[in-house]
């Protein structure tokens, strides 16, 4: 059965109600009665108190029975055998008290009961009744005993209009209790359907909306949860776009430069099929459709390398490396780049630093930083050079280029991020890749990268790696 959150609040909250005051005025009753059984009886102990103060002397008892029977009390006086002695009725008339009874009552035991008798118009009605035995004031021994009653069908009159008062305070109470009940649960529901509607808004793709809350109760901090998801899906929401804006741009660029030297190997091959390069020029064509291969191979590869080193499918082989040796080989790698173009490349001494690390991607990674200065910097200076620090091995690659803006920095790390977008189709960076794949290599080495970095000044990377199993 379905049944709406208000109803459920609504009737648990006058649930509560009702049943509290229900066992409440249960309560009252039942204690209401006991309470006033007890005083009936503890005022009837009283009197047997009286009549044995007494010494059981007729006159004296004649007296205490004309006030008592003024108040509906009556009481009898019986000896040892259960005898009745006051007031002097039949002498056939005996106790009627069951042997267990008795033994008690020569203990010194009070017992008291509650029986039902028949007035004088035939109606039964309750009688309060006690025993309260008595001793020979010389020897002490059980001398008989006192029975003692009185009606008590007063206190059922009484709790009769206890029970009306209170059925009606009941009836009132009831009312208020559903009044509250709508109201409170109505209030609750509305704070649900508040976190209902904004729900609805943000798969609606709203995600400014926020919900004001006072961190009072568990729908507060509901709303307060809700506001971080808000911001967390919105900020996650950007996150897609741009890298999905990157994407795009990532792929308008691969796909210019794939179309660029894939057109360039298909012309060549066309025109040494149907024979119309010269002779002197087919050697050159077959180098230049070398080159455009390997271009697309390296534009191939960067994606792969960035996919395997997320997926973590890269294990680093680390060593002990001489970087003086690594630095050697960079420098001759890169020479055909330097001389091409338009920067001066300084890589300063790194004799007797050992650096433990994988030597391949410590190349690539430095490789890569160094291609990055390169590719924004003209007619500049790209400085490498490295330190020994206290924890490990520092390496910085410094250019004059046109550096990067706070923003920009923010970004670097990003897959098909490029700080120069109208430098997009360098001969050094086509793909948007090289900075993240080089962070992704740095954190496998658990060491760290910063950088540092002044529009139109120039870029500083700094890179520590760790002394970890340095030997």
């Amino acid at each position: 059965m379905k049944l709406p959150y208000f109803y459920q609040q609504f009737l648990g909250f006058l649930a509560v109600i009702v049943l509290l005051m229900t066992v409440t005025i249960i309560s009252l009753v039942h204690f209401g009665r006991e309470s006033a059984l007890r005083s009936v009886e503890n005022r009837l102990f009283q009197y047997a108190e009286s009549v044995t103060d007494e010494n059981i002397k007729y006159d004296d008892l004649l007296t205490i029975q004309q006030l008592l029977n003024d108040q509906g009390v009556s009481f009898f006086v019986f000896d040892e055998q259960g005898a009745l002695i006051y007031p002097f009725l039949s002498s056939e008339f005996e106790a009627r008290v069951a042997p267990e009874y008795v033994d008690r009552l020569q203990t010194g035991e009070n017992l008291s009961l509650i029986t039902s008798q028949e007035d004088m118009l035939g109606n039964p009605r309750e009688t309060s009744l006690i025993y309260s035995p008595y001793f020979d004031e010389q020897s002490g021994e059980y001398a008989g005993f006192i029975t003692v009653s009185s009606p008590v069908s007063h206190i059922d009159a009484q709790m009769d209009d206890l029970k009306e008062n209170l059925f009606n305070a009941f009836l009132l109470s009831a009312i208020l209790a559903i009044i509250m009940s709508a109201i409170f649960a109505r209030y609750q529901v509305n704070r649900v359907n508040r976190l209902r509607k904004a729900a609805h808004q943000v798969a609606e793709g709203e995600y400014s909306i926020r919900l004001d809350h006072k961190e009072r109760d568990e729908i507060d901090y509901l709303s307060r949860d809700f506001n971080r998801m808000v911001s967390a899906l919105k900020q996650s929401q950007e996150e897609v776009n741009r890298q999905e804006e990157r994407r795009k741009t990532f792929m308008q660029d691969a796909a210019h430069e794939m179309r660029t030297p894939l057109t360039t190997i298909n012309g060549l091959l066309e025109g040494l099929e149907y024979d119309v390069i010269p002779e002197k020029q087919k050697l050159r064509s077959i180098h230049l459709m070398r080159k455009e291969t390997r271009r697309l191979i390296r534009l191939v590869n960067e994606n792969m390398d960035y996919e395997n080193i997320r997926s973590n499918r890269i294990v680093l082989n680390k060593q002990s490396i001489p970087l003086e040796e690594l630095m050697e080989e960079i420098k001759e790698q890169m020479r055909d780049m330097v001389r091409d173009s338009t920067n001066k490349l300084i890589i300063q001494d790194f004799e007797e630093l050992i650096i433990y690390a994988d030597y391949d991607r410590l190349k690539q990674i430095l490789v890569n930083l160094i291609k990055n200065a390169m590719q924004f910097t003209h007619h500049g200076t790209i400085i490498v050079k490295g330190n020994k620090t206290a924890d490990g091995i520092r390496i910085s690659i410094k250019d004059t280029g046109i550096g990067m803006s706070e923003e920009e920095i923010r970004f670097i790390w990003e897959r098909y991020f490029k700080a120069d977008s109208s430098r997009v189709n360098t001969k050094y960076g086509e793909s948007g890749l090289g900075l993240a794949i080089v962070q992704q290599l740095v954190e496998l080495h658990k060491a760290t990268i910063e950088v540092e970095s002044e529009v139109d000044k120039g870029t500083t990377f700094t890179i520590e790696f760790p002394d970890t199993d340095l030997m």
